[in-house]
């Protein structure tokens, strides 16, 4: 019997039929044929074309299969990378997705017989994770892409770069503490006596020579004169002190601490300073007026230099640039997070706000240095924590 014409009712009607998935048992691998009964494939399989493809797979079955075997492990591990990635999901889910394409090459054509032995072939070539429950097999995919792995490497590689700040301060504080006690133990201990006096009859006698001192008459003076000399006083006693002060000698400690204190600061200082959590200000008008001056709560943090910030007032999320933001300085005594320089990543309070110098003085709030007062920190160095976060 004739094909039906394109476009007419039996055309229509015969790829309605056709629509889905048949019978596995009505398929032709070798010719990719789907018959829809068993009189239609018995007539596929007598005729001439169906016959030299059979001759075809008897010449080299071996190959034919192991190709089969090839494609269809592939397509499977493809679907399972792209919509599950490494997650534990049920084979039979995969699988479910896989033979929802009409076209797909059917297992029966493999060397596998059922399901759970191609599945036990993944756990055993290394390429999946397999483990059986009550409810089936569950399969975890091993994710072995050359840049995936290098970018894991650099990633280890970078967390080992950037030791963490209270780790280094832990292991300098027990190797001081480590010197102090073999120091004590070398220390020979004092040896207590008695407080003898050599002479006991002799007695003690303190000879103070204190003249009389004259009295001075006080002169009336002009209250200008007096408000003068008074403030030469002042400013005279203030730059002895300054200089008291800046010619102190340095103890070893304030050597110690200023040695630390370098060695973080260019340990920690990035040119990236966002992090999660954080109240950020817009200052970039190419996104719209409405836009500009916002400012938002950093949600998520990607690749370093770029952030979802969520706004504050709209409630709106935008992926930007750390280009297009600012920090944000609150009120005295609000939560700051330090997001640059030596103590990068620390939790403080603000004491107070430099406008001249553009700086501020905070005070660690947690972590091993609370309580520790950090002057002179510089404005984008600092920015207002979100509290309700």
């Amino acid at each position: 019997m004739p094909k039906a014409e394109v476009g007419t009712p039996k055309y229509i009607a015969n790829k309605m039929k056709a629509k889905g998935l048949q019978k596995l048992r009505w398929y032709c691998q070798m010719c990719q044929k789907q018959c829809r009964d068993e009189n239609g494939f018995k007539c596929h399989t007598m005729s001439e074309s169906h016959q030299r493809q059979l001759l075809l797979f008897a010449d080299n079955s071996k190959r034919i299969i192991d190709d089969f075997s090839f494609e269809f492990a592939k397509e499977y591990l493809q679907i399972l990378r792209r919509q599950f990635g490494t997650k534990r999901v049920n084979a039979n889910r995969v699988y479910q997705e896989y033979i929802s394409d009409r076209n797909h090459l059917h297992m029966n054509a493999t060397r596998w017989v059922t399901l759970t032995g191609f599945v036990k072939w993944l756990g055993r070539t290394g390429k999946c994770l397999v483990d059986e429950t009550e409810k089936g097999w569950f399969i975890t995919y091993v994710d072995r892409d050359p840049e995936t792995i290098a970018r894991e490497e650099k990633k280890n590689k970078k967390m080992k770069m950037d030791k963490d700040d209270e780790e280094r301060t832990l292991e300098f504080v027990q190797k001081q503490v480590q010197l102090a006690q073999e120091r004590c133990q070398n220390r020979e201990e004092p040896v207590y006596t008695e407080l003898l006096r050599d002479n006991e009859e002799e007695k003690l006698k303190l000879d103070l020579k204190l003249e009389p001192q004259q009295k001075k008459e006080v002169k009336p003076v002009v209250f200008q004169q007096l408000k003068r000399t008074i403030d030469d006083a002042a400013s005279t006693s203030s730059s002895v002190k300054k200089h008291k002060t800046e010619n102190r000698r340095k103890t070893a400690l304030d050597e110690i601490k200023e040695l630390e204190e370098s060695k973080k600061e260019k340990t920690n200082r990035k040119d990236y300073w966002l992090a999660e959590g954080i109240v950020v200000k817009v200052v970039t008008k190419t996104l719209g007026d409405e836009y500009f001056k916002q400012k938002g709560v950093v949600r998520e943090v990607l690749d370093k230099y770029v952030a979802v910030v969520k706004l504050l007032e709209s409630g709106r999320k935008l992926k930007l640039d750390q280009a297009h933001l600012e920090t944000v300085i609150p009120a005295i005594g609000k939560l700051v997070k330090v997001v640059n320089g030596a103590y990068r990543g620390e939790t403080a309070t603000l004491v107070s706000i430099d406008e001249k110098r553009f700086c501020a003085e905070v005070k660690i709030a947690t972590g091993l240095l609370m309580g520790r007062t950090i002057n002179a920190i510089q404005y984008e160095d600092i920015c207002k924590l979100n509290e309700e976060s």
